[in-house]
């Protein structure tokens, strides 16, 4: 799916298409936003470029020359975004394609950052002049988002740090469940905020001559810096409150078996003495004594009192 914008007066504005895209409709376009392109589509982009349209092996390279490069088709920087689906994030690859008057993004997923650039251009909110500054815009847009899902991370750990410090009746399995999906969205957050540095320092070294966009950049660069202190901080919180986690857990599971040992041991001497009266041998004294059976009821109830009321003195229940 193709859709083509122009920029018009600082503003973006989407190009109507009526039936199929031309030649001439690609052409005119300051943006393109190629979706999930088809085989047609890719050979209509094929004829803004020199080489072939990337594909999605190639935008999936993790080597830096293969992320962020120049040839005779323009700035090539492949980046990273953060998707979301079915309650988990992932990470998604867009090839971005700057030349002197357009701006081609190709990408296999459907993302949130796209849909709010879109109606903010729609709202008039996006002011940009050239398909460059459109470019730095996007990259701005998504720390912004990123910045928004560590918040949300966040907020979800202070609110599974209550249930694990505070709350006793807990489901601590639960919650480490909780923490192992916040660690997964942490690290792929982290991991685009990585990317997006990579990518910000290459369009730094390949746009000297752009004075304003580049005091954006680094404004960019600074936001990323924090980003990533953040990041650290929120590492550090999750493997504290799963340790702690897991030590809840251990020290339940300890308090269980210390339980049965005690359990164990406390009828171990009844158990000894009903073993000695249950033999059968000819010969013993109590079995005809008419006070034999509540003496041996007598003895098994003080030799099981016995060990509970040591325990219970040394402090051990």
């Amino acid at each position: 799916m193709l859709r083509l914008y122009k920029i018009a007066q600082g503003l973006i504005k989407e190009i109507p298409i009526e039936g199929e895209i031309s030649s001439a409709q690609l052409r005119e376009a300051d943006w393109i936003d190629a979706l999930e392109p088809d085989d047609d589509e890719r050979a209509l982009l094929g004829t803004l470029f020199s080489d072939e349209v990337p594909d999605v092996d190639d935008v999936e390279e993790i080597e830096a020359s293969a992320r962020c490069f120049t040839d005779q088709d323009g700035l090539h920087v492949h980046s990273l975004f953060l998707g979301y689906s079915e309650g988990r994030h992932h990470t998604v690859s867009v090839a971005f394609i700057l030349q002197e008057d357009r701006l081609v993004a190709i990408r296999d997923g459907e993302l949130s950052d796209f849909r709010l650039l879109r109606m903010r251009a729609r709202r008039g909110q996006i002011s940009c002049k050239t398909p460059r500054e459109l470019l730095i815009t996007l990259m701005e847009q998504k720390v912004e988002n990123h910045a928004d899902n560590l918040e949300d991370i966040h907020r979800e750990l202070e609110r599974v740090s209550h249930l694990v410090l505070e709350d006793e009746a807990a489901d601590l399995e639960d919650c480490i469940s909780q923490l192992a999906r916040l660690e997964d969205s942490n690290g792929k957050i982290r991991l685009c905020l990585m990317d997006t540095q990579r990518d910000i320092s290459f369009l730094l070294r390949n746009l000297r001559e752009a004075t304003e966009s580049r005091e954006t950049l680094y404004e960019i660069l600074r936001d990323l810096e924090t980003l990533m202190s953040h990041t650290t901080f929120l590492f550090d919180k999750i493997n504290f409150l799963m340790d702690s986690t897991q030590g809840f857990i251990n020290i339940q599971q300890a308090q269980i078996i210390k339980t049965f040992s005690i359990a164990a041991v406390v009828f171990l001497p009844p158990t000894l003495v009903a073993s000695i009266y249950g033999m059968n041998f000819h010969v013993m004294p109590e079995l005809d004594w008419e006070y034999g059976y509540p003496m041996a009821i007598g003895l098994m109830v003080a030799a099981g009192m016995a060990p509970y009321l040591y325990f219970k003195r040394k402090g051990w229940l």
